[in-house]
């Protein structure tokens, strides 16, 4: 730092802390521009952080998680184990698109990522862009039967929008991170884009077959299913059920 700026800075700073001790003679009660706020924020964020790490082996010297931000050794080079892997880190993510859905029964979310783990594109279940959420109805069922009544009829599924929304003009080779098993509609869609791989969390195949004597909505959602799983495996696209094999908690308090 050269002796004019360094000059400067000193004025700043003798500046600064003459008006703060003004204010405290005044019996201000806060100094001026305090960041308490982001001080408290940041301390509840780190607090509600927790992030187990596999079988239990989190001890006195566990550093798996954003709460062991600091090291007793600061020299030591090793990277910090019980980090997200990959798919859990995309999972999550459609977990979190599907907190943005207005839907009251289901929230679904989903994330398509290339080989080179960019995401190309993320989406949730709700109505077309342009259509107002209080406009249109939410329900699972109709009192009258009419199933213009339902949201199903209006409703764009996760997958779409992920789809239409996305970043990139191709999606081919990519693979798309679901909370829960794609559709019949949403599985030609995929296949269509050339996503080549479908992780899901939630499967949705029962043992409701055609024969079956179950009848009514879930028959009928079963064999869309049913049908999704022929055609992705059929056009060659692979379904990868995500078990990760440990919990993951993260809250976010804003």
């Amino acid at each position: 730092m050269g002796p004019d700026l360094a000059s400067e800075y000193d004025d700043r700073v003798a500046s600064r802390a003459a008006a703060t001790g003004a204010a405290a003679a005044e019996g201000a009660s806060t100094p001026p521009r305090s960041t308490t706020k982001d001080l408290e924020a940041t301390e509840r964020a780190l607090s509600a952080w927790s992030l187990p790490s596999p079988e239990g082996q989190c001890g006195a010297s566990c550093r798996c998680g954003p709460h062991q931000a600091k090291r007793a050794d600061p020299t030591d080079p090793s990277p910090r184990t019980g980090h997200l892997s990959w798919d859990e880190y995309f999972m999550a993510l459609a977990f979190l698109s599907a907190q943005r859905s207005k839907d009251p029964n289901k929230q679904v979310g989903a994330c398509i990522v290339n080989r080179d783990q960019i995401i190309l594109g993320i989406g949730y279940n709700g109505f077309p862009r342009g259509c107002d959420d209080h406009d249109l109805p939410w329900a699972k069922e109709s009192e009258s039967g009419n199933p213009l009544e339902t949201k199903f009829p209006y409703v764009c599924h996760a997958e779409m929008n992920a789809i239409l929304n996305s970043n990139h003009q191709n999606l081919r080779g990519a693979r798309i991170y679901v909370t829960m098993f794609p559709c019949n509609e949403c599985a030609k869609l995929i296949i269509q884009s050339g996503i080549t791989e479908v992780i899901y969390y939630e499967a949705k195949i029962t043992n409701v077959g055609p024969n079956s004597p179950s009848v009514g909505q879930k028959k009928q959602k079963d064999l869309m299913f049913r049908a999704a799983h022929t055609l992705c495996h059929m056009a060659g696209v692979k379904l990868t059920h995500f078990k990760s094999g440990r919990t993951v908690d993260v809250a976010i308090k804003f």
